[in-house]
C-alpha cells in the first residue's frame, strides 16, 4: 500500500516538474499572453483597479537602456551573478530583521517574474518555495536578457499598468525606447509597491527614492549596460 502510495506521489511529481519545465522552456519564443498576477487582480479587482488594464509587449531592445539599468539598480544589482535566488541578500535582509530593524525582503528579479507569472499575493512558505523552483528554472532555461526582457513587460507599475511600455506612456506620454536616466529613476521607484507609491506628486520620500536610483545607476555604469547588450 505504501509502496503504491509512494508510486503515486513520484509520478504526480515528474508531471508536475515536466510540466513546469515545458512551462518555463517556451518563454524562450513565446511571449505571454497572461499571466497569474494579472489574472488574480482581474478576477480580485483592488478598489483602485480599472476596468480596462494597459499593456503592450516591448522586445528588450525597444526598451531604453536606462530603464533596464535603473530595474537592475533598484531592485536586484546583483542579478547577472546569482542564479534566482540570491542567498547573500537573503542572510542580510535576515540579519536585519533579527536585530529589529526595518522589515526587508530578498526577491531578485528572477523571483519576481516567478511570481508575476505563476504564483499567488498570499506570503507563505510554500509559495516562497514555488518561487524559488521557478526561478531556477528560469535561470537553467532562458538568458538573464530574456528574464529581464519578460520582467519589464507583466511588472505592474500601477493599478492596472502593465509593463514599462505602458507606464512611459502613462506616466510620461512618451514610448519606452525614449526614456531618460530620470524618468527610468522614477518608474523603477515605483516597482516595491505601485499601488502605495504615486510618481505625481512625488512624496518626499519617492524623491529620495529617485534620486537614490540614480546615485545606484551611475556607479553600476557601462558594465551593466554592456551586459544588458
Amino acid at each position: 500500500m505504501l509502496i503504491k502510495i509512494a508510486a503515486k506521489i513520484g509520478y504526480g511529481l515528474l508531471i508536475f516538474m515536466v510540466t513546469a519545465e515545458l512551462m518555463v522552456l517556451s518563454l524562450r519564443w513565446i511571449d505571454p499572453p497572461m499571466w497569474s498576477w494579472r489574472l488574480h487582480r482581474s478576477v480580485y479587482p483592488p478598489s483602485s483597479y480599472p476596468e480596462d488594464v494597459a499593456h503592450q509587449w516591448r522586445n528588450l531592445n525597444a526598451i531604453s537602456p536606462s530603464m533596464v539599468l535603473a530595474v537592475v539598480a533598484a531592485e536586484d544589482q546583483r542579478f547577472p551573478q546569482h542564479w534566482g535566488v540570491d542567498y547573500s541578500a537573503i542572510m542580510t535582509a535576515f540579519k536585519n530583521n533579527q536585530q529589529g530593524g526595518k522589515l526587508r525582503g530578498a526577491s531578485t528579479i528572477t523571483q519576481q517574474t516567478a511570481k508575476n507569472l505563476w504564483l499567488w499575493p498570499a506570503q507563505s512558505y510554500w509559495r516562497k518555495a514555488f518561487e524559488a523552483g521557478f526561478s531556477l528554472l528560469l535561470e537553467l532555461n532562458l538568458p538573464k536578457q530574456r528574464i529581464l526582457e519578460i520582467y519589464l513587460n507583466v511588472a505592474e507599475f500601477g493599478p492596472g499598468i502593465y509593463g514599462v511600455e505602458a507606464a512611459s506612456k502613462h506616466y510620461f506620454k512618451q514610448p519606452a525606447a525614449s526614456l531618460s536616466h530620470y524618468q527610468s529613476a522614477s518608474l523603477a521607484a515605483l516597482l516595491p509597491s505601485p499601488y502605495r507609491y504615486s510618481l505625481w506628486p512625488k512624496t518626499p520620500y519617492m524623491q529620495k527614492r529617485v534620486i537614490w536610483i540614480q546615485q545606484q545607476m551611475r556607479q553600476l555604469g557601462g558594465a551593466y549596460l554592456s551586459f544588458i547588450k
